[in-house]
């Protein structure tokens, strides 16, 4: 698959996964479930925004790239990630978003002082 959208309705959240590069139907499936296991947790707020995983064309040591720009309740989410394989980029991302989902869902608005 090249440069489409991969989904936006099937997902529980409003999340749109694309494809940049030649990536395979069976590594595309293995992205999205990692996406969807990060993302869709019994407490999380409303999650919306997109990520994206490509492939270079040209051979390189980290091939596999991921980007992903996720708004999660009032915090944007920002997760930038290079491999060599497929799947070890997928397992890298379900665990950041993870981690920096969590992290953003418990940060307190900062209080605004007055002096």
């Amino acid at each position: 698959m090249t440069d489409g959208d991969v989904s936006t309705q099937d997902m529980p959240v409003a999340v749109q996964v694309r494809t940049d590069g030649d990536v395979a139907d069976e590594a595309l499936a293995y992205f999205r479930a990692k996406v969807h296991a990060a993302l869709t947790r019994p407490g999380l707020p409303a999650v919306k925004g997109r990520v994206t995983i490509g492939r270079a064309a040209a051979h390189q040591v980290l091939p596999w790239s991921a980007g992903a720009d996720v708004r999660v309740g009032g915090h944007l989410v920002v997760v930038r990630l290079r491999e060599g394989d497929a799947h070890a980029l997928a397992d890298r991302l379900e665990e950041r978003l993870r981690a920096r989902v969590d992290r953003a869902v418990h940060l307190k608005p900062r209080e605004f002082r007055s002096r």
